[in-house]
């Protein structure tokens, strides 16, 4: 505990939100609720109520929810502890505010709330007289941590007022390292505006409100150790940091050379401690042995010529004679016998048994009461459950190795688990592209969810495009697609959908990697197995949407000639049929699907002249590539040039504006990558500009307000909104050849016609745990110059455009600045490069 005197201000009452199930600690929490795993032998829970009394803290209630028994249990009345504590069990989930409100509604004081499955020796005295002194409604403890993404990010002024909130940012919204804690100081009147017996959160409800409102809501920035302990390897980070000494925290025991030894304990001479560890009470060690830096629990025994390096083991474990284990958790009770060999990151839960001379490899989770048997290896890794650790799905997607991360058994149990959240007897729409790899994981997926009692409308391979569209219809409660990466050809994405054809909404996305990670996944019976349907209307159905959608007529007078390059992709499959009803004249390349090359949306320089050079020999109007999952365009004119995407999309806002004059007033929506370009032309239409994140979701979600009639990106995806809330790269072909013929304009004359500003783009390096340093030093930086705050940081200032973003796939910072030429772009971007990468590499 850091040395401080109990606040003059004095607060009595605190509020432990215990309700928490742990599933990213399984199988650690399989038997026990998260805020009663233990850290140096003292539960989590326990720790946050030492904090408490040492700041004069004794009238505690606890939120429980999951086993909530074993809490009760171990605390009582809590006078053992030397505070009061009283107990609240929600019948409901209702959020965190929710649950806050049901347990302290009536309460006339202030009062703290702590989360009980934190390590933390923060200093509450201070944060209560700052909280006091400011006259706040509510004070956030906020803590700088070198991963903000996962937090709820938290931007204060000078004097501590919160200015920005954001529960769960995007890599584009971390605008600072500094997060929330999701321990809060509030006032009564703060509870009062909770409404009762429902959902609701202090992250996604309350603070946001209270900024709307202008109401007083501060942050007190701690420099004190807090650590979430949100899955296994951040629990072992904060075991090691409790021996370390990182953190102040109580220990049982008495300190002696290398060791916290507990009472009656026998440790042999012949025994070697090194490190710092903690030892339990009633322990003993066989001779020969070595301790590294380990917390061993009550009760344990362990025999002669043991090896123990940086292992956790809990109480009541035997540890027989020459067993070797390093970086391990080994939970209550469990016996394993002599010669065992234990890897890295093995995780054993309660009451294992594991016999003689065994061998468990790393990365593995034994579940309770699993028995290996004398000299077995143990070889079934985990690892890709380790690579989604704290999120499965990712922007309504998952991405692994093919056959490595994602392999059957992968998809099998994920199919299991989307089954579960959508209950028995539910339709699920299947498609996929025409990879080996793809065909393989879809069939698992089937399997999975067939499992669990749903029927799945197998679409086989079919565009993502038409798969959204056959959601369309309603008769469906959600969907999925499977492809090979376009990017990276060694990887499988798995593509989840709503039953509308949107991408899967965030709740299903929660409860869907609840199930994953928690293993306690329902099975149909035999006689409620789901079966496989094949529709055979599908294609049709999209023919017809499609055709509806345009006007063919003016397409057929204009008697286009065009190159089409499908990529090798799945629009070859489906397109050209669409094509033979719009009259033109077609010379297609790669109009194969190819799944032994691969695939790529990018252009080789080679690949981009030899189209261009058919362009120019055979004097066609202009060409067209479709990406092989048909979602994205690029264009090629009749003179061979090459339209980049962010030229492209500004391109395509102008045709947009001219063949919808009679439409306006409207909306469209561009990413803050896009060209000011794009408002320049605005400017002469009227027409709304709404600038949005670099994401296909943000696109889609535009699109949900009737008056945005188009998106588009700098990556070649288009959205025409009357008909279809995605990208479809067919119909974005379609749609240019329609707008085309009915404004006789060319791509080449409107890329003539429009203003050009020079642009500058950079990569730079940055580790995943600078970002969010980098972040807030670039806003404090740009503080006293025009911003804004959607995707990264937008900057204007003399008459250049600077885009600061993370990269959100790679450990990399992006600087994009547009500027009225060359030189002056050149510079700029230079300028902002020079200062990422002192943030980056000198902090």
């Amino acid at each position: 505990m850091k040395n401080s005197m109990i606040s003059k201000i004095i607060m009595k009452k605190a509020v432990i939100m215990a309700g928490g199930f742990g599933t990213r600690l399984r199988p650690l929490t399989m038997s026990i609720p998260k805020p009663m795993v233990p850290i140096a032998n003292i539960p989590i829970m326990e720790h946050i109520v030492n904090l408490l009394k040492e700041h004069g803290i004794t009238d505690i209630t606890a939120l429980l929810y999951y086993q909530p028994e074993r809490i009760k249990q171990h605390f009582g009345d809590g006078s053992s502890f030397g505070v009061s504590m009283h107990y609240v069990q929600a019948d409901a989930d209702y959020g965190t505010a929710g649950s806050v409100r049901n347990a302290m509604k009536g309460c006339k004081e202030p009062f703290l709330v702590m989360s009980g499955d934190v390590l933390t020796d923060i200093n509450l005295s201070d944060a209560i007289d700052f909280h006091k002194k400011e006259q706040s409604q509510a004070t956030i403890l906020l803590s700088r941590v070198h991963d903000p993404l996962h937090y709820g990010i938290v931007m204060t002024n000078q004097q501590g007022r919160i200015t920005k909130f954001l529960e769960k940012p995007s890599w584009g919204e971390v605008f600072t390292d500094t997060i929330n804690t999701g321990m809060y100081i509030l006032e009564p009147e703060t509870i009062d505006m909770i409404p009762p017996d429902r959902e609701y959160d202090f992250g996604k409800d309350v603070f946001p409100h209270m900024l709307r409102s202008d109401m007083q809501l501060f942050g007190f920035i701690t420099d004190g150790y807090w650590k979430d302990i949100g899955n296994l390897h951040e629990y072992q980070s904060a075991c090691h940091d409790v021996l370390q000494k990182q953190v102040t925290v109580k220990l049982t025991g008495t300190q002696q050379t290398h060791a916290v030894i507990g009472e009656h304990v026998i440790i042999p001479e012949t025994v070697i401690c090194t490190g710092e560890s903690v030892i339990g009470n009633n322990v003993q060690i066989g001779n020969n042995s070595s301790i590294h830096q380990c917390i061993i629990g009550n009760d344990v025994h362990i025999g002669s010529g043991v090896q123990l390096s940086n292992c956790i083991i809990w109480n009541g474990a035997h540890i027989g004679d020459r067993v070797m284990a390093s970086d391990d958790v080994i939970c209550n009770d469990t016996n394993i016998e002599s010669g065992v060999t234990i890897n890295e990151q093995v995780y054993i839960a309660e009451l294992c048994q594991i016999g003689s001379g065994a061998h468990v490899l790393s990365n593995i989770k034994l579940w309770p009461k699993k028995i290996i048997e004398s000299s077995a290896i143990v070889t079934r890794s985990l690892v890709q459950e380790e690579l989604w650790l704290r999120e499965l799905i990712t922007d309504s997607r998952i991405s692994g190795l093919a056959n490595i991360d994602i392999n059957p058994e992968f998809a099998a149990k994920l199919g299991a688990c989307i089954g579960n959240a959508l209950g028995m007897h539910a339709n699920v729409v299947a498609s996929r592209d025409a990879d080996a790899a793809s065909r393989m994981i879809h069939r698992a997926l089937i399997s999975g969810l067939m499992s669990t009692g749903i029927t799945v409308r197998d679409l086989q391979i079919t565009p993502i495009p038409q798969a959204r569209q056959d959601l369309r219809a309603g008769t469906s409660h959600a969907g999925f697609h499977v492809r090979r990466s376009i990017r990276k050809p060694d990887t499988i994405d798995i593509i989840l959908f709503n039953h509308d054809g949107r991408d899967i909404p965030h709740g299903i996305s929660k409860t869907i990697e609840r199930y994953f990670f928690g293993e306690d996944i329902k099975r149909a019976p035999y006689n409620e197995v789901g079966s496989i349907i094949f529709p055979e209307r599908s294609n049709e159905t999209y023919s017809m949407r499609f055709s509806s959608a345009l006007k063919v007529d003016g397409i057929l007078q204009s008697d286009y000639r065009i190159l089409i390059d499908y990529s090798n992709g799945l629009a070859s499959t489906t397109f050209p049929v669409l094509l033979g009803s719009l009259g033109v004249h077609v010379v297609s390349v790669n109009s194969y699907v190819d799944t032994l090359e691969g695939f790529s949306d990018e252009r080789t320089d080679a690949e981009a002249e030899e189209t261009s050079e058919i362009i120019r020999s055979l004097g066609y109007d202009f060409g067209f590539k479709i990406d092989a999952s048909a979602e994205k365009i690029a264009v090629v004119d009749a003179q061979g040039n090459w339209h980049q995407p962010n030229r492209l999309l500004t391109i395509l806002i102008k045709l947009f504006f001219e063949a919808n004059r009679h439409r306006e007033p409207y909306a469209i929506a561009v990413p803050v990558l896009a060209s000011t370009v794009i408002e320049e032309i605005a400017a002469d239409y009227n027409v709304e500009v709404r600038r949005i994140k670099n994401s296909h979701s943000a696109m889609m979600d535009a699109t949900k307000d009737p008056h945005v009639l188009f998106c588009g990106d700098t990556r070649g995806r288009f959205i025409f909104a009357d008909y279809l809330f995605a990208s479809d790269g067919m119909f974005s072909l379609a749609k240019c050849l329609e707008m085309l013929a009915l404004t006789s304009h060319t791509f080449a004359d409107l890329d003539e016609s429009l203003p050009y500003r020079a642009r500058i783009h950079h990569s730079i390096p940055c580790a995943w745990e600078k970002k969010g340093i980098v972040m807030r030093k670039a806003m404090e930086f740009t503080e006293h110059v025009s911003r804004v705050l959607i995707d990264g940081i937008t900057v204007y200032d003399d008459g250049a455009t600077i885009v600061l973003l993370p990269d959100k796939e790679r450990p990399a910072f992006i600087v994009a600045v547009e500027a009225d030429n060359e030189e002056k772009a050149q510079q700029v971007a230079e300028l902002y490069k020079e200062h990422i990468l002192y943030w980056s590499e000198a902090l």
